[in-house]
């Protein structure tokens, strides 16, 4: 009997060992989470997914936030169209075969709209290219201000394309398209025999407003970590100006969420957030970021503001930290300062700075926040050099309404209209002496002003469109007649080069 028992123990203990063996070897993930049963729950909170400028010294992207990929490889896997100007590119893998797809921002010359679309590009199995499969349009029309990644919004692991940029009228917008599982066969990918059944993406949001669009990333269970769940999907809230308040502060925060029956955000709910809330927000989030917070917020021109509350515009500051600069002008004086250090202050910003020219010369600069708009400056000069009757620059600096580049040499004036006729890929386009241009391509025309100006010993051509949107271009013109366009953006760091192929006009000869 006893002989029976011990038999028994040996075999109970020999499959229990084995039980826990294929645990182990194939079910991982479930002893683990089994263990975080009895962990007490930790306190989730809404976070705000926003992609960091390139270079800076935090990541690209909140270390919480999963599925975002971003992608500045800009090698098209197909050529374009004649009338279409490649903007960003997104290599990913939708479909999880053995070659990775691409979807492509470009912009189309030809739609009136200027509209921003995407294209996504697939390899075709039985030919072995590339090839394009699908087109959409997007809200946004400049690409300078193009953003192009992929998230999962839903939580149900299925990528979306955000597309987010600015319009003419210089809203922000947001478009989103998820990717369509039914359209491909599920036992192969897109080939010529197995064709698609649907449209590869479904657009889920298409958002545009005159203010700040967020995705708020909620944190999701280790369970969608892990594989083992789907997560909750990620709200999108739109700030823009209440139109129904005479304060121009005044907004309202427009909420977005999924609904799964019609695939798609939609609104569900408006919150009115005062001017003075929103101003008192703003200003506690500049003054948390510390220096360099507060450096990102004065960065750019600022004008003096007299005693009667008028803006000088002939006395400005140029606040450059990216290029560890101070420039002080005031008639036709310009004084250049190297940024050597600063510090947080309890309302601010302490600088000292060095002449460029004159290195004994030094200038410490107190800057103090009043408002969203306005600063107060206090200068500390080495008294032990002064040069000349300088200027006063204690006071209250306005920011520049409109961006002026701050340049070595001013823009100088030009014969800024001609009497000539190009012809190239964006159409014919007539240049009048009276300011006026007329584009005309595909049997749509498009009208609106034009000058061109010299800025920097560069030569520039200004279009602004009937939307009063604008398009800035360097031009170079060739013995031959023809004129070269480079797509740029005059901001406050002068004439920035935006990447984008050059356009090439040929005269016609009777112009």
């Amino acid at each position: 009997m006893m002989i029976k028992i011990s038999k028994l123990i040996t075999i109970m203990c020999f499959l229990a060992a084995t039980a826990v063996i294929v645990l182990l070897v194939f079910f991982p993930d479930t002893l683990r989470l089994a263990q975080e049963v009895e962990k007490p729950k930790e306190i989730r909170q809404t976070r705000v997914i926003e992609r960091h400028e390139a270079g800076s010294d935090e990541e690209i992207y909140d270390d919480t936030v999963v599925g975002i990929v971003y992608n500045d490889n800009i090698s098209a896997k197909i050529p374009l169209e004649d009338w279409e100007i490649l903007a960003g590119v997104l290599n990913e893998n939708f479909d999880a075969d053995v070659h990775e797809e691409q979807i492509l921002a470009y912009r189309n010359l030809a739609d009136s709209d200027s509209r921003i679309y995407i294209a996504y590009v697939d390899f075709d199995e039985i030919e072995g290219v590339y090839k394009r499969m699908w087109d959409a349009k997007t809200l946004a029309t400049r690409p300078g201000t193009l953003e192009l990644y992929t998230l999962d919004m839903v939580g149900d692991r299925v990528p979306c394309v955000i597309v987010r940029g600015m319009n003419g009228g210089g809203e922000h917008t947001l478009t989103a398209f998820r990717w369509n599982q039914e359209a491909q066969p599920e036992d192969s990918p897109a080939t010529a025999t197995s064709a698609p059944v649907a449209a590869p993406f479904d657009k889920i949001a298409e958002i545009q407003i005159d203010g700040v669009i967020t995705i708020q990333s909620v944190e999701r269970t280790q369970a969608y970590q892990l594989g083992l769940s789907n997560g909750k999907d990620f709200p999108i809230a739109a700030y823009g100006r209440d139109a129904e308040s005479l304060s121009i502060l005044d907004q309202v925060e427009i909420t977005y969420t999924y609904n799964a029956e019609k695939n798609e955000y939609e609104q569900s709910g408006v919150t009115r957030v005062p001017g003075r809330q929103v101003e008192e927000r703003r200003v506690r989030e500049i003054l948390s970021g510390g220096a360099r917070g507060f450096e990102a917020f004065i960065t750019g021109l600022w004008y003096f503001v007299r005693p009667d509350g008028a803006i000088d515009s002939r006395q400005y500051i140029y606040f450059d930290p990216f290029n560890k600069e101070v420039i002080f002008y005031t008639d036709e004086t310009q004084q250049v300062f190297t940024w050597q250090n600063s510090g947080a202050t309890r309302y601010g910003l302490y600088i000292s700075t060095q002449n460029i020219s004159v290195q004994t010369l030094r200038r410490s600069v107190d800057i103090a926040l009043e408002s969203l708009e306005s600063i107060r400056v206090k200068v500390f000069e080495d008294v032990r050099l002064k040069i000349g009757n300088d200027a006063g620059w204690d006071g209250s600096y306005r920011k520049a309404t409109a961006v002026i580049a701050v340049v070595s040499s001013p823009a100088q004036a030009v014969p800024a209209h001609i009497n000539a006729v190009y012809n190239g890929i964006i159409g014919r386009i007539r240049f009048s002496t009276d300011g006026m241009y007329e584009i005309t391509l595909g049997g749509v025309v498009q009208n609106g002003r034009y000058s061109f100006y010299t800025l920097n010993d560069l030569e520039v051509l200004e279009l602004r469109h009937e939307d009063n949107s604008r398009e800035t271009y360097t031009t170079a013109s060739g013995t031959d007649g023809t004129l070269s366009l480079k797509r740029v953006r005059i901001g406050a760091n002068g004439v920035q080069d935006l990447h984008e192929p050059a356009i090439l006009l040929l005269r016609e000869e009777n112009s």
